[in-house]
């Protein structure tokens, strides 16, 4: 396998920086990049679904709270001011930690196609051995069983 010294961890996190995916790809880690965007998709899409299902909520809140009669809140004989108050801070909660979440997501993809380009010429070598097999120790030292373990690298 022919190895490719130029292969720069910081041009990779900055692919990744500025393209969520291009440090894998320049990694050659193809696989990864549908998981990518899957993630950081997923955790956008959650967030703006709570989003959209606070401001239904909030909107309720304010109509049942505005003291004007021709207002009414789609909620009306269904959730109380107190429960509109705690579903709309559910889904900003939710919101909220799902945008952290995407930009969790968005550090590790950078993270992930740094440490991936790091080990981007580490070989792992077929001749790896271990060996077990018993060691008599001398009889003066009291002890009556033992176990040698060997790792060879070569």
């Amino acid at each position: 396998m022919k190895q490719d010294n130029n292969h720069s961890a910081k041009t990779a996190s900055i692919y990744s920086a500025i393209i969520p995916g291009y440090g894998q790809y320049y990694n050659k880690k193809y696989w990864k990049i549908p998981i990518v965007y899957a993630s950081i998709g997923t955790a956008l899409y959650i967030g703006k679904w709570n989003q959209n299902k606070y401001l239904i909520y909030k909107e309720a809140f304010l109509f049942r709270t505005d003291q004007d009669e021709t207002t009414i809140d789609e909620f009306e004989n269904i959730y109380s001011e107190s429960n509109l108050i705690t579903i709309k801070n559910y889904h900003r909660k939710n919101r909220d930690l799902a945008y952290i979440i995407c930009a969790g997501l968005y550090l590790l993809n950078i993270i992930d196609a740094s440490v991936d380009a790091h080990l981007f010429n580490f070989s792992i070598s077929e001749d790896v051995s271990l060996n077990i097999a018993p060691y008599i120790i001398h009889p003066s030292f009291n002890f009556s069983h033992s176990l040698s373990l060997n790792i060879n690298f070569k």
